[in-house]
């Protein structure tokens, strides 16, 4: 398969119980994108500082750099989906790293609304990258990860 990054972005810990179950079943390497200013823990709050930096574009400045990604040839990535499409904090580490020659294995997880256009997104962000289809995982779902990890991965 080549070296293998699992890259996320995880809020309530649920992409993260994913992205942990994925490094465990391929191998790969674990990364956690971090936003230096970290979101509300309250819902509504956090919901609007989303919207508000998805609205505004705003990009918001990470923890922690990556700069190994030359050393990847395949690059889970995880995200909640908020308002649609991925946290702003992904969008500023697919700007970061160079992802040309890469193959991009999306994956989400989301209370219903599936990934929306978040794998268009990636697509626009890493026009010279392979993107897979999106593994989408809903809430209601999380119970049944390992065996749609499984499924995904070898159908992709």
């Amino acid at each position: 398969m080549g070296k293998i990054l699992v890259a996320y972005f995880s809020h309530s810990g649920n992409t993260k119980k994913i992205a942990e179950k994925i490094s465990l079943v391929t191998g790969g390497d674990l990364f956690e994108i971090r936003a230096v200013n970290k979101y509300p823990e309250e819902y509504s709050k956090c919901t609007e500082l989303a919207r508000k930096e998805l609205m505004e574009n705003i990009k918001p400045q990470l923890a922690e750099t990556f700069n190994s990604i030359n050393d990847y040839d395949i690059i889970f990535l995880g995200y909640p989906v908020w308002w649609g499409t991925m946290p702003m904090p992904v969008f500023t580490f697919l700007e970061r790293c160079k992802f040309d020659g890469k193959t991009i294995m999306p994956f989400c997880t989301h209370g219903g609304g599936g990934s929306g256009k978040s794998s268009d997104d990636i697509k626009k962000l890493c026009p010279r990258a392979e993107v897979m289809e999106c593994l989408q995982i809903k809430e209601t779902e999380l119970a049944k990860a390992d065996e749609m990890i499984r499924k995904w991965i070898k159908k992709v």
